[in-house]
């Protein structure tokens, strides 16, 4: 079992686009089985490749006891209007903030065979398949939130005790 650290805001990997992954090999399986260990620790719901400094499309997700790992996601559909809804983001640890969120949605991708894989949800899963997707595009969500949230987060981060200045 291998449980990774993660990366905090601040860190660029978490600013970076993710590459597509091309290689379905032994250092893939690895890394799936490490978000997969990494998303086990209790209280995580999703954690994405680059949260553990890897800079590929590859997440992880564990909601109700539903564990499972995509590769290649892409957000194909939402339903409902969006809502705030409270978020956290293990890469800013301790902080949460009303984010607008779909009540529903549905990431498809691939797993280690390259076989179509399609997640979908309502609630916590559809906030974290839009989160996670998120990561892998570069967004991290205090980013996104409305501009007085945004001052607030920002404050926030910048005097917590595990924000490094780069």
């Amino acid at each position: 079992m291998t449980v990774r650290p993660i990366r905090l805001f601040g860190d660029p990997v978490l600013r970076s686009r993710t590459d597509r992954v091309v290689a379905f090999d032994a250092a893939l399986r690895t890394l799936v089985d490490d978000l997969l260990d990494t998303v086990q620790v209790p209280g995580r719901a999703g954690v994405a490749a680059n949260q553990i400094g890897v800079g590929l499309a590859v997440f992880s997700y564990n909601i109700d006891g539903e564990l499972g790992y995509v590769i290649n996601p892409q957000l194909v559909e939402v339903r409902g209007e969006a809502e705030p809804v409270d978020e956290g983001c293990l890469s800013v640890p301790g902080l949460a903030y009303p984010r607008l969120r779909h009540p529903w949605a549905r990431v498809e991708g691939v797993d280690l065979d390259g076989a179509p894989v399609s997640v979908e949800g309502e609630g916590l899963l559809a906030q974290a398949l839009q989160h996670e997707t998120d990561h892998l595009e570069g967004r991290i969500y205090v980013e996104e939130l409305e501009p007085e949230l945004k001052r607030e987060a920002m404050r926030a981060i910048r005097t917590a005790d595990w924000f490094q200045r780069p």
